[in-house]
């Protein structure tokens, strides 16, 4: 039967103070392989933890819900695949490759031709906010967010002199419990801090003026509060600035920790995994091409 395979990066997003706004994609791929099947619903072949299957199956078959509603399609059962290097629950956008990787293939299976800011809008939806779904879609570093009715999303493509150092504890932090560690409310000072960094973080990218980031990460909005999950974050991101990074955040709800560098990624990735040894890390590039199509 025919079969379509997806491509998807991983990402990282917040970005410290870009709460639910900025992301950037990375060189960290996942595949979504669907092949329709003779049955209604959704059928994982992939190798995948008997306690998250049934979990995995539901998120996929509300995303073709969505999908077939949306585009007005006439409902078939597939089988899904899920490969690829994005851990789960680490805070690198392993839901969205998921849920994008399914809505793009029946996308192709079904001829729908959405284009990707209609992918980027059922997605959104699927998943709440822009921050992962935008730079998964369109690469690159993103802002993203709800204009009335719409998601409106600004991208710059990010060079590959920038390293992402990438730290990956081996341990799994659930994105509904990390949310609700987030206060309701927020203090003035608090508030004018994040929009004064995410602002200056956007237009540094925008421009190429990585120096200008430096100080730029720290947040006051969800990390202070995200930290108890991951204790060692504040000591990890001092390391790696201490050791050459331009600054660090905590990737997402976590539990991976990103540093940003443009010079010494090796020793960056060192002085940051002593902090840190049950982990691992990787020295990534941003990805600038975002989902692909690739059979």
């Amino acid at each position: 039967m025919p079969s379509a395979t997806i491509r998807v990066p991983g990402t990282t997003a917040n970005l410290g103070p870009g709460f639910d706004t900025l992301g950037i994609a990375v060189k960290l791929f996942n595949r979504v392989c669907v092949t329709p099947a003779g049955k209604p619903g959704v059928r994982i072949t992939s190798v995948i933890a008997d306690d998250a299957r049934a979990g995995a199956e539901q998120m996929l078959g509300e995303a073709a819900a969505l999908f077939f509603k949306r585009t007005r399609t006439a409902k078939f059962g597939f089988d899904i695949s899920l490969t690829g290097d994005v851990p789960i629950a680490r805070g690198l956008g392993s839901s969205v490759t998921a849920r994008l990787g399914a809505v793009a293939a029946l996308n192709e299976l079904a001829g729908t031709k959405l284009d990707r800011q209609g992918l980027l809008e059922l997605v959104t939806e699927l998943e709440g906010h822009p921050d992962n779904a935008a730079p998964a879609i369109f690469g690159g570093f993103t802002a993203a967010g709800m204009v009335a009715d719409s998601v409106r999303l600004l991208r710059c493509p990010v060079p590959s002199k920038l390293k992402f150092v990438t730290l990956i504890p081996r341990f799994e932090v659930s994105t509904a419990k990390a949310r609700k560690l987030v206060p309701l409310s927020f203090s003035k000072a608090d508030t004018v801090h994040n929009l004064n960094r995410s602002s200056l973080i956007s237009a540094a990218f925008a421009l190429g003026d990585y120096e200008a980031l430096r100080g730029c990460f720290d947040d006051r909005v969800h990390q202070p509060y995200r930290e108890q999950l991951i204790p060692q974050l504040s000591a990890v991101i001092r390391a790696g600035e201490k050791a050459g990074a331009i600054g660090g955040w905590l990737s997402g709800s976590g539990s991976t920790i990103m540093c940003l560098t443009l010079e010494k990624p090796d020793a960056v990735a060192s002085a940051m995994r002593r902090q840190l040894k049950d982990s691992d890390v990787h020295i990534l590039t941003a990805d600038n091409g975002g989902v692909t199509v690739v059979r």
